[in-house]
């Protein structure tokens, strides 16, 4: 990843947060039931339309509507994906501000949420935790059951990234040596810690799926023989190795699959446009990327058994005409499965840009790290909320990952790269202690809820500071609508299905989750 530019990241390490609730917690004081409308009140709703025990005189309370579960997250950490009063949806007057569910109308399906299994990630899972709470960790993360996040997506790098404790790949050679046959190609560095992890994830959650993105391929590849840009030359791809890259990449897919971890998705090269000079990384522009996909990678996987899909750019949203220049390749277009997208520079609406000229072609926000460079913890969760999950889904997003799963307390290890990065978890080195930071509650509010397999469907947005977005699960089709208030004060609003309407108060920099039966 790259983090200078002047990002809008706006977020920070906090101290461990309590636990998600799993009990419901209803408030002090609840507003009296008005007429037919369902009752809101501060941070809190009344079950079937009304304040437990405080039926207003001569009011009508009935439930004639589905009844509507509510969770939330409060800026002042005072409440952290925390069950809330049930609302009801009632026939009557609304609120002014009103978002407009419509299930009816639907658009893409979604994969899943999850975050990148970096090296770091994995040693920080494996050596610093006990073997039951590494595993009930794991559990809590990728399972349904209890409160369980359900991460459904994972990145992984092929060979070492800035997140690692050392610069590798799957293929090294000596200085000078080539190995176009592949000879010396192995998986071996993953069998310790990552191919476990990866293991126990997909026993928690079979719906797993896995993408797999290579920071550098083999320096004998590279026009520097090196892994890392040396003396600020730009180096790129030999053009005799692209077909020993293709195959690399292939044999890695082959790999993974014999252990039982088959990929579901891989992107030719992380961020493309940017070489480090402290990490492994290569520059690969439209035009290679376009001639790899079309005449070498694509042709191999497309042949494979079980085809996996090739995403092109993996890399900002501020370049949009990249993969628009891949995917007006003839060649490449008919094997690009999707375009990958990051947050460090841009904004979501070039996903749609790119959707748009190529509705054919799937999207998905693949990196965005948190970091020391953002002291506000409210403001770093409502960032994160309406930018990388409300924006990128409306923007067609099939699944958003953040960075790394898992860090220690100092950021790391890394080598080279970000100095000052936040995991999901921060997992302390010395005690193994567990902190879930903004992150993990971003991500709660959509995983838990929203399933492998949901269609986003039509809902309002940006309606008095008002942020959100809708799904349908595919399964029972239940309805989630994920709201963030973005305005200053706390504001009712009246979510409207059906020709019903439930009303609710959302405190100014809240987040919630609304999940109803058909």
């Amino acid at each position: 990843m790259k983090t200078t530019g002047g990002l809008r990241l706006p977020w920070v390490r906090i101290p461990p947060p309590p636990p998600i609730p799993d009990a419901p917690r209803l408030l002090a004081s609840l507003l009296a039931c008005l007429g037919l409308a369902a009752c809101g009140g501060a941070g809190g709703s009344a079950v079937g339309g009304c304040p437990t025990g405080q039926v207003a005189a001569g009011a009508t309370c009935s439930v004639p509507g589905p009844v509507v579960s509510v969770w939330v997250t409060w800026p002042d950490r005072s409440r952290l994906v925390a069950r809330d009063a049930d609302l009801a949806f009632l026939a009557g007057t609304a609120p002014a501000k009103l978002i407009s569910v419509d299930p009816a109308t639907r658009f893409q399906s979604m994969v899943g949420f999850g975050a990148t299994l970096t090296d770091a990630s994995a040693l920080n899972l494996t050596t610093h935790l006990a073997d039951p709470a590494r595993a009930a960790l794991l559990a809590e993360l990728f399972g349904r059951t209890g409160g369980g996040l359900g991460l459904s997506f994972m990145r992984l790098p092929i060979g070492a990234s800035d997140f690692s404790t050392s610069r590798y790949t799957f293929d090294d050679m000596p200085a000078g040596q080539v190995d176009d046959a592949l000879a010396a190609f192995s998986i071996a560095p993953l069998q310790s810690a990552t191919l476990p992890l990866l293991k126990a994830a997909l026993a928690a959650n079979p719906s797993l799926r896995i993408m797999a993105t290579p920071w550098s391929p083999p320096a004998w590849m590279k026009t520097n023989d090196s892994l890392v840009q040396v003396a600020g030359i730009t180096a790129t791809l030999r053009p005799a190795a692209y077909g020993a890259f293709a195959r690399y990449l292939g044999r890695f897919a082959d790999a993974m699959e014999a252990e039982g971890v088959p990929l579901y998705a891989l992107s030719l090269q992380n961020e493309p446009g940017y070489e480090p000079p402290d990490y492994p990384g290569m520059r690969l522009d439209t035009g290679q990327r376009a001639l790899l996909l079309g005449q070498y990678v694509g042709p191999l996987f497309a042949a494979r058994a079980n085809p996996v899909r090739l995403l092109e750019w993996d890399h900002n949203w501020d370049a949009p005409g990249e993969p628009l220049g891949v995917l007006a390749d003839a060649t490449a277009r008919p094997y690009v499965g999707g375009v990958a997208w990051h947050c460090y520079a841009g904004d979501p609406t070039s996903q749609a840009q790119v959707h748009d000229a190529y509705p054919d072609k799937d999207t998905y926000f693949t990196e965005c790290s948190g970091g020391g460079w953002a002291p506000v913890w409210q403001d770093n969760l409502l960032w994160m909320v309406d930018t990388l999950l409300i924006g990128t889904t409306r923007n067609w997003a099939r699944a958003v990952m953040l960075h790394n799963l898992a860090l220690d307390e100092t950021g790391g290890p890394h080598d080279g790269g970000c100095g000052n990065c936040r995991g999901v978890l921060t997992i302390d080195s010395s005690t193994g202690q567990v902190t879930r930071n903004e992150e993990y509650y971003a991500l709660a509010h959509f995983s838990r809820f929203v399933r492998p397999g949901a269609e986003r469907v039509a809902s309002t947005t940006g309606v008095g500071g008002l942020d959100s977005v809708a799904f349908r699960n595919a399964d029972d089709g239940s309805v989630v609508l994920v709201v963030a208030n973005t305005a200053a004060a706390a504001t009712t609003f009246g979510i409207v299905s059906a020709a019903r309407t439930a009303a609710y108060t959302l405190p100014a920099g809240a987040v919630a989750t609304f999940t109803w039966a058909p």
